[in-house]
């Protein structure tokens, strides 16, 4: 009889807040949000402290301030949430080699079989939390195990912080029977208004009609919805899966023109990207730059090389002719950088492809693999571009992946996919 499956979502409480809560201890116990720094930043997390005066992630800093005058906020530091993101995935592996790296704070794993190493399921969910615990310094997480994907991620938040939920098999009708129709993946504002509209309220609800009646309804995603209220999903856990693209972007406190402002932080988000390919190992050949203008209009400008790189110099030069090309007229709310069209992983592939007609400069990069080295050992400001010594005259909030950058796919320091 083959084994039940099961597949865990584990996903570290307030991971940015509790970061900072652990490399300074004089701030635990205390009210402490993580971004929101400037006029038009938004909170990145939130700790449990603050969560009770009503800030959450997302909100406006100038609405959370408010809400809680008295709170610590802080920038955001992402290298530091990637190294223990690393800490706490490393440990995940050590109980199975079937990981998947959902963000920088969230992994599923699937657990099916595990109970022969590790006993009982809730015994592994326990023993899972005191490892992540122990590797990364005392951090906590809660775990949620179920026979699907969706499942598991919806039973991870049942007991936070610091819990596990288990959805048996023959748990998953009951348990759907009274959970909020808006917690089922998919399901936003709009989709509960209309739902409500049509009497639903509870995912199990939905089954009380036909599959063809949800899928006139709603299309394809009706049919989705349907397969998710009665409890179907996928069991696939994807340990890597290479990056498409790698990006950079930020938001101005202040909506600006300035050339020298527009170029300081094309230059950063280059160097950013450019460290991020080489850190994936992987080449682009297409340099993207991203605009949005103060009345949130929003345009983007592409360009292919005729070789891919993985060079700063390179990447900033092109993302300047775009602005250039670009020309914008009025002030700018945003500015990004992203490269895309990485090296074809196999020869036959690349045989489709046009030809490079000029190979990087060996130079260059010997220097920025010296530089990337000095970064990794000594932090990532521990060598910066002379350029970027003097401060640009406007403050920035980092874009919602917090440090405004994102990596295609579910690498290692668990950006955001494209």
């Amino acid at each position: 009889m083959p084994a039940p499956v099961w597949i865990l979502h584990i996903d570290m409480d307030a991971f940015y807040a509790s970061v900072e809560q652990m490399d300074q201890p004089e701030l635990r116990g205390r009210p402490v949000a993580v971004g929101g720094i400037g006029g038009r930043g938004v909170i990145s997390a939130a700790s449990y402290e603050i969560r009770k005066y009503g800030v959450r992630s997302a909100m406006p800093g100038t609405t959370a301030r408010r809400l809680c005058p008295q709170g610590v906020f802080l920038p955001v530091r992402m290298e530091r949430y990637k190294e223990v993101s690393r800490q706490v995935m490393h440990a995940l592996e050590e109980f199975s080699p079937l990981v998947e790296q959902a963000s920088v704070d969230e992994a599923y794993m699937d657990a099916t079989g595990l109970e022969r190493l590790f006993g009982p399921i809730p015994e592994l969910c326990e023993t899972i939390r005191a490892r992540v615990r122990k590797a990364t310094g005392g951090l906590t997480c809660s775990v949620g195990a179920a026979p699907v994907r969706f499942l598991a991620k919806i039973a991870s938040d049942q007991n936070k912080p610091d819990g596990v939920f288990l959805i048996y098999p023959e748990d998953v009708d009951s348990f759907l029977k009274t959970l909020p129709v808006g917690k089922i993946p998919g399901v936003g504002k709009r989709g509960r208004e209309i739902l409500q509209e049509l009497g639903v309220r509870y995912a199990g609800q939905i089954p009380n009609r036909p599959r063809a009646f949800w899928e006139q309804r709603f299309g394809k995603w009706g049919g989705e919805l349907y397969d998710r209220c009665r409890g179907m999903g996928s069991t696939e856990v994807v340990p890597y899966a290479a990056p498409k693209s790698c990006s950079a972007e930020n938001t101005f406190e202040r909506d600006t023109l300035e050339t020298a402002t527009l170029r300081r932080w094309l230059l950063a988000q280059s160097d950013r990207v450019a460290s991020d390919l080489r850190r994936h190992g992987v080449r682009g050949r297409t340099v993207t730059l991203k605009a949005k203008f103060a009345d949130f209009r929003q345009v983007t400008r592409s360009r292919s090389l005729d070789h891919r790189t993985s060079e700063t110099d390179t990447i900033y030069g092109t993302a300047l002719e775009l602005l250039e090309e670009l020309c914008p007229k009025t002030p700018l709310r945003l500015i990004g950088v992203g490269v895309s069209n990485f090296s074809p992983r196999s020869r036959q592939l690349s045989l489709l492809e046009p030809e490079e007609t000029s190979r990087p400069d060996p130079k260059k990069q010997h220097l920025e693999q010296t530089v990337d080295a000095i970064r990794r050992r000594f932090g990532p400001g521990a060598v910066r571009r002379a350029a970027l010594l003097e401060k640009p005259s406007d403050k920035s909030e980092p874009s919602k992946h917090g440090d405004g950058q994102s990596s295609g796919g579910n690498g290692r320091d668990g950006s955001s996919g494209h």
